[in-house]
């Protein structure tokens, strides 16, 4: 198997359907900054303590795995080819942060990034995933092509706010607290708090 192409030699890219882009097109930096942060969260999946946190494993693999269908479906312009993520993969993520901002105390303020090794970790995918989101942002507002891929759009979005409070899950599964910002305003109000189960009374 080849694993060079010699495409990439003229700083140019190949992607679904032959297109040929150049790498730092609005389109490759968008599925490219999604695959950097898919390869931070493999990296904090190999930190966690499977003794305690197997289910957080698990949540990451699978979030894992819609990233690289969210890479896949940015690759494809027009839907040469059907698109993989679905909505339901939205509400699944979102499922998942309710679930786990259940076992973890309420906070009101923003808070700093760190604490344990894969707390830290889980906030350095946050905004790695952050700025991926930003970048696939860009891409559609440049290209009315990806109009109907909205869905990646949304489950990336998602995605980084289940960082935020998978970071704080594993600072508290090891017993460190949260560092608020000293300089925060309440911002994790009970209008967030109402949404939420508003949207769970609606899924039922």
């Amino acid at each position: 198997m080849a694993y060079y192409t010699r495409t990439g030699d003229k700083g140019k890219t190949r992607i679904i359907g032959g297109h040929v882009y150049d790498k730092f097109d609005a389109r490759v930096e968008a599925f490219g900054s999604i695959d950097e942060a898919n390869s931070y969260l493999g990296y904090l999946i190999s930190q966690i303590d499977a003794s305690h946190s197997q289910d957080l494993i698990d949540v990451c693999i699978e979030i894992q795995q819609v990233l690289f269908d969210c890479g896949s479906d940015l690759s494809s312009i027009n839907q040469e080819r059907p698109y993989k993520v679905k909505a339901e993969s939205v509400t699944w993520v979102e499922n998942q942060i309710d679930a786990l901002d259940d076992e973890l105390p309420p906070i009101e303020k923003f808070i700093l990034p760190g604490g344990t090794g894969p707390g830290a970790l889980a906030h350095i995918c946050r905004t790695t995933i952050r700025r991926a989101e930003r970048q696939v942002a860009k891409l559609f507002s440049e290209s009315e092509s990806d109009s109907e891929n909205e869905v990646v759009f949304q489950f990336v979005n998602r995605v980084s706010d289940y960082y935020f409070v998978l970071a704080r899950a594993l600072n508290y599964r090891q017993g460190e607290d949260d560092i608020e910002y000293r300089n925060s305003r309440p911002v994790f109000t009970d209008g967030i708090r109402k949404n939420k189960m508003k949207r769970m009374e609606e899924e039922k």
